[in-house]
């Protein structure tokens, strides 16, 4: 029987990232090698085992209010070590300059004297918070973990789409997936040097210990969860474990005398840094939503005086905003007098009067997306809308113009993906996570592979049904090299552990 990988034929016009025409690309020989070997029988029990595993596991997200699998495609995608190493560069580049951006944005503002960028704009952004002004992190680090989704177009080049900031969700599965991968696809694995994932919680602890405030040694770090029923808290909770932190939710904390507090079976314990999973609007209802019940009251006062640490910081989000993203790059040659490492896709900023008309005249060529959205909600793939949607969008452009963005029509990479037991091509982007500790900018290896499950489908967001793929970064030349020392480093295995690399008699379990 002909494997499926022989069945499979990459698309036309779209950058397929296994297969260049109907040559294999080098990085992928040996997984066509093993997947035409490989019975195809063999191959679809082994992806039925990763997803029932992800199920008995509760490796799952919500969608539309309903807890599912978390879906993994088993076909990984590869990463060479010379494309890995401009992305890293771009990344570090990109959180550096932002950081700078955010400490001026909050601080002397003198990007807007400099005429790098109009405060108006910063100023009417939704996620720009007055109150934030003059708070001044222990050790200068707002973002301390960012996820900058990356998508690489036709002609191969990674390109940014949007920089998140606030609080960036999806490494637990980067994380899951690379054990769940190394179960079900061992010989696969062993056959190439992937630079290693799961070194990243305590990198995140270190940092997050890093942020303490000033004096405090031996900091007490939380994970601040919205609870069970948030789409991510699979990862709230998995990240508290494997730091050995306590996973609380606002009513667990209180301030107190210029201190967090939480409420223990010892009694009232101080807090130095919270690790928060809730958004700015529900964060303090003493300065945001006074109805919200998933923060803590007044703890902006008390990172305001130095008594507990935010991450990442309350206001950050203003560097999220889709229409501020387009300044990045002027932002990096302001700050850093350099040029962008990483382009990112043409915009047309609609606010601009020339460029809305630009764009309204041809906007059934259009993706269009509200500057303040994510989890791909409120985007609109104009070529594919119906004469009603493009009215109604063009109506709300001319409402709020400051509101929208527009950007072509980008069609994303491809990687064949299992799809009722076939190899289809699926577009895919790419979330690399990075943690700064104030020294440097570390970047997870590889990050998330998001995957649209949909035949030609460009929305890959979770939240939307999509899945995900292992991502494998080659060390060197990734066939037959040996590991380089590293923090990323494999594990030591000498004790019991679970599929999560956590000890089994640790007592962090939540």
């Amino acid at each position: 029987m002909e494997s499926l990988v022989n069945r499979y034929h990459p698309p036309e016009g779209v950058y397929d990232e296994m297969f260049d025409g109907e040559e294999v690309r080098s990085s992928y020989g040996l997984s066509y090698e093993l997947m035409s070997d490989m019975p195809n029988t063999e191959f679809i029990d082994r992806a039925d085992y990763v997803r029932s595993t992800y199920l008995d596991q509760g490796v799952t997200f919500d969608v539309g209010g309903v807890e599912s699998p978390f879906p993994l495609d088993v076909v990984p995608r590869i990463i060479t070590a010379a494309d890995w190493a401009q992305i890293e560069a771009g990344v570090q580049q990109r959180v550096t300059a932002l950081e700078a951006f955010l400490a001026d944005v909050y601080g002397s503002g003198k990007v807007f004297g400099d005429g790098v960028i109009p405060r108006r704009i910063v100023a009417t952004s939704t996620h720009y918070h007055r109150v934030a002004h003059g708070i001044r992190p222990p050790n200068g680090v707002r973002i301390h973990v960012s996820g900058t989704d990356l998508v690489r177009d036709a002609s191969g080049v990674f390109r940014v789409l949007e920089d998140n900031v606030r609080i960036p969700s999806g490494v637990s599965y980067v994380m899951t997936n690379r054990r769940a991968m190394s179960t079900a696809f061992p010989e696969w694995m062993g056959r190439y040097q992937v630079r290693p994932v799961h070194g990243y919680p305590q990198l995140l602890l270190e940092a997050l210990r890093a942020a303490a405030p000033e004096g405090i040694s031996e900091p007490t770090v939380v994970v601040l969860t919205p609870g069970v029923h948030n789409s991510a808290y699979f990862e709230h909770a998995l990240l508290a474990r494997m730091m050995g932190v306590e996973l609380v939710e606002g009513s667990d904390l209180f301030c107190e005398s210029g201190q967090v507090k939480a409420r223990t079976t010892k009694g009232a314990q101080p807090v130095h840094v919270i690790y928060r999973r809730v958004d700015d609007d529900f964060l303090d209802p003493m300065y945001f939503r006074p109805d919200s019940v998933l923060g803590v009251a007044g703890v902006l006062a008390v990172a305001a005086a130095g008594g507990v640490t935010i991450a990442n910081a309350v206001g950050n989000g203003v560097a999220d905003d889709k229409l501020i993203c387009t300044y990045v790059p002027d932002l990096i040659r302001y700050y850093l007098d350099a040029e962008p490492i990483l382009a990112g896709v043409d915009t047309w900023r609609l606010e601009n009067p020339k460029d809305r008309v630009e764009v309204l005249d041809r906007l059934e060529e259009m993706v269009v997306k509200p500057v303040d959205g994510s989890g791909g909600k409120g985007v609109v793939i104009c070529p594919k809308a119906s004469p009603k949607e493009l009215d109604i969008l063009r109506a709300a452009i001319l409402e709020e113009p400051r509101n929208w963005i527009a950007q072509p029509v980008v069609q994303l990479s491809t990687v064949p993906t299992m799809i009722d037991g076939e190899l289809g091509a699926r577009h895919v982007d790419l979330r690399p996570f990075a943690v700064n500790d104030g020294e440097s900018v570390k970047v997870l290896p590889g990050g998330l592979t998001r995957v649209a499950l949909g035949e030609g489908q460009l929305i890959v967001n979770s939240s939307q049904g999509g899945g995900s793929k292992d991502t494998w970064v080659l060390m060197d030349e990734g066939v037959g090299s040996q590991p380089r020392a590293q923090f990323w480093g494999p594990p030591d295995m000498t004790d019991e552990r679970d599929m999560f690399g956590v000890v089994a008699t640790q007592s962090q379990e939540s």
